[in-house]
C-alpha cells in the first residue's frame, strides 16, 4: 500500500475525511462520492454526470453518486490515497502517474507502444486491457473502464520542433511519471515534473519551454495562448482511469455491482463520443488562435527511442509489450 507521509501531515486531511464519508446509507439509499480534478466543462466529467444518472436509473435511486469536481476534495494524487483507505469511493486517474502505484501502468507512458489510435483501443478491450485495468486491485484500487484521453504531442513556446533534435535544450513539462522522464531524455530533451496547475505560468515565465498532451487539454487550459507550436508526434496515448476504492467495491453487495459497473460501462462509451468531437474543435480552436500546427514525419521519433523500450525486454513489462504489439 503506497501512502504519502506529507499528505497524511496536513491537517487538511481530516476535514476531508470528514467530508467525504464514501459510501453511506441512508433511508435505503446507498450515496457514493466521487471526486475528481478536472473542470465541468471536460468530457470526463460529462460523463461521470452521465454515470451518475445511469445508476440511478438502474438501482430505481437505491444507489447514486455525488460527484466533486474540479479538485474541491484534493489533487489527483491525494484522491488516489483517499481511495486506498476508503474515505472516497471514486475518481479518475491519468495512467501516467498511476504508475507510481502500479508499474503495469508503465506500457501507456512509453512511447510508440500502439501503432494508430484503432490498435489503441483494440488493446484496451482485449484481455490485456482488462488485465491491466484490474492491476490495481494488489493496491486497494479498482478499474472500472478506460477513458479515451487520446494521444499526447509536443507544444513549445518559441522553437518549431519537427525532430527529436529540436528537443535538445529543451525543458519540457512532465507528468509525474518516470516513464516520461525517461522518454524527453531518449529524445533528447530536458524532462521537467510540474503539475498542471503551475504549467500555464510556467510556460509564460520560461520555467520550461514545452510540454505534451493531447488538443482538448491544452485548448482547455488555455495553454495554447502561451505556445507557438504544436507538433503532433503523438509519441503516446495514455488513457484516464475510472478508479474506485476496493473496500467501497466490496462492500456493495452483488446487486449493487452490476448496477455501477454497467453505468461505468455506459460512462465510458458516452465519454468516447465526446471525445473524438472535443479533440477536433479544439485542434481547429488551436489553430484558428494562430498556434502553428506541425505534422512530423514520427520515423525519428521511434527511432530515437528504440533502446529505453529495449531495455525492458526480459521483464514483466517486456511481456506485456510484446503481446501488444502481437495483437
Amino acid at each position: 500500500m503506497v501512502f504519502s507521509v506529507k499528505f497524511f501531515n496536513k491537517v487538511l486531511l481530516v476535514s476531508l475525511l470528514i467530508l467525504v464519508a464514501s459510501c453511506k446509507a441512508k433511508d435505503d439509499v446507498t450515496i457514493l462520492k466521487l471526486g475528481h480534478a478536472l473542470d465541468t466543462g471536460s468530457a470526463v466529467h460529462k460523463a461521470m454526470v452521465h454515470m451518475a444518472d445511469r445508476v440511478a436509473l438502474y438501482s430505481a435511486g437505491k444507489l447514486t453518486i455525488e460527484i466533486y469536481p474540479s479538485g474541491q476534495l484534493g489533487s489527483e494524487r491525494q484522491l488516489v490515497e483517499l481511495l486506498q483507505i476508503g474515505s472516497l469511493a471514486m475518481t479518475k486517474v491519468s495512467s501516467s502517474p498511476l504508475e507510481s502505484f502500479v508499474p503495469e501502468m508503465k506500457v501507456f507512458s512509453l512511447p510508440y507502444v500502439f501503432r494508430s489510435e484503432a490498435h489503441f483501443k483494440k488493446v484496451l478491450t482485449s484481455e490485456i486491457g482488462r488485465s491491466l485495468l484490474l492491476a490495481p486491485q494488489k493496491v486497494r484500487l479498482r478499474g472500472m473502464g478506460y477513458y479515451d484521453a487520446g494521444s499526447r504531442s509536443f507544444y513549445t513556446t518559441e522553437k518549431r520542433v519537427t525532430t527529436p533534435e529540436d528537443l535538445k535544450g529543451l525543458k519540457i513539462r512532465v507528468q509525474k511519471s518516470q516513464t516520461s522522464v525517461d522518454m524527453i531524455a531518449a529524445m533528447g530533451g530536458a524532462a521537467t515534473p510540474i503539475s498542471w496547475g503551475e504549467l500555464y505560468a510556467s510556460l509564460q515565465q520560461g520555467v520550461v519551454d514545452g510540454a505534451e498532451n493531447n488538443p482538448p487539454s491544452l485548448y482547455d487550459s488555455r495553454q495554447y495562448e502561451v505556445s507557438k507550436y504544436y507538433t503532433l508526434d503523438e509519441h503516446t496515448f495514455v488513457p484516464d482511469i475510472l478508479l474506485m476504492s476496493l473496500h467501497i467495491w466490496n462492500s456493495l453487495n452483488g446487486e449493487q455491482q452490476v448496477w455501477l459497473q454497467q453505468a461505468a460501462d455506459d460512462s465510458v462509451k458516452f465519454q468516447g463520443e465526446l471525445w473524438q468531437k472535443a479533440s477536433d474543435d479544439a485542434l481547429a480552436a488551436i489553430e484558428a488562435s494562430g498556434v502553428e500546427i506541425i505534422r512530423p514525419d514520427k520515423a525519428p521519433f521511434i527511432e530515437s527511442v528504440k533502446e529505453m523500450k529495449a531495455a525492458y525486454q526480459g521483464t514483466p513489462i517486456g511481456d506485456v509489450l510484446n503481446s501488444i504489439d502481437a495483437l
